[in-house]
């Protein structure tokens, strides 16, 4: 969610429905600039290796809420940006869980189950599963969608008042095949901050189904960084908050940390005197 690079050019997706692009103004923009500001931004990224402590408040139309705790560390190796995520058991599961998404030319997924669990590679299916019972799923954080080859350059709007770059990008067929009720992604882009502000996930009709929204940016050091985000499920109106509480920039993660097979050792230590209290 916090760093993404270009990917390869996908396979395009099977005929089917395709969202029409909504045009800002009632000419079409220049989709050169728009394919050029599109390119930049997959550039961008959290330099070095960095950690994160968020909490994931669910929150339910109907029901309690509650709240899951996790852990993220990130970096960039060669492939591309990698993250290392770690969830407490969900109910009637023992141990934690943890999950190693690579980004990149060759992106890809794997988990880990506690108690003996072993690291499976995940294929496109498992990355729309939900994490800890949340909104939340590994597709979410891994925000593919930002390097689709196929997409329209829809203008610059506003978004609550500030201006903002809209694309709408079409899935490629391996997407498409593993969920084909996704017919598109909407994205805007704080022209500012040079961040994802939304997200808008379409269904076979067009119809936004989910949306991602970021509510708040802190910057740390010299990096601005994500400090909060809504993921609001528009068919069951439930809703799960991302919130950063903690981080830690600059860090000198040892290598094993962010490789499949060392998924199932605990994580490194972060130096107390580095972390940063929100």
């Amino acid at each position: 969610m916090l760093a993404v690079v270009a990917l390869p050019v996908l396979s395009a997706q099977p005929k089917g429905f395709r969202p029409p692009p909504k045009y800002v103004a009632t000419t079409k923009p220049d989709q050169a600039e728009g394919a050029r500001i599109l390119g930049e931004f997959r550039q961008l990224g959290v330099a070095g290796d960095y950690w994160l402590e968020f909490q994931l408040r669910v929150m339910p139309r109907r029901g309690p809420g509650r709240s899951v705790a996790g852990q993220w560390l990130g970096s960039r190796n060669a492939l591309g940006p990698i993250t290392r995520l770690t969830l407490p058991g969900a109910a009637g599961l023992s141990g934690e869980r943890r999950w190693l998404i690579q980004g990149g030319p060759q992106a890809a997924a794997w988990q880990w189950q506690g108690s003996g669990g072993q690291t499976v590679a995940l294929d496109a299916a498992g990355l729309f599963e939900p994490l800890g019972e949340t909104e939340l799923t590994l597709f979410d954080l891994q925000m593919p969608f930002l390097n689709w080859t196929d997409f329209v350059y829809e203008g610059l709007t506003r978004l609550r008042g500030r201006p903002a770059h809209s694309f709408v990008l079409y899935p490629p067929a391996d997407v498409a095949t593993a969920r084909p009720g996704l017919t598109g992604v909407r994205v805007l882009l704080d022209t500012q901050f040079q961040a994802l502000v939304q997200a808008e996930f379409l269904g076979a009709k067009g119809a936004v189904e989910k949306t991602i929204s970021v509510l708040d940016l802190k910057k740390v050091g010299d990096q601005w960084m994500v400090k909060s985000i809504d993921l609001r499920n528009s068919v069951t109106r439930d809703k799960t908050r991302f919130e950063v509480t903690a981080t830690a920039m600059n860090l000198a993660l040892p290598a094993g940390t962010f490789t499949p097979a060392d998924l199932g050792q605990e994580p490194p230590l972060v130096p107390a005197a580095k972390i940063e209290r929100f």
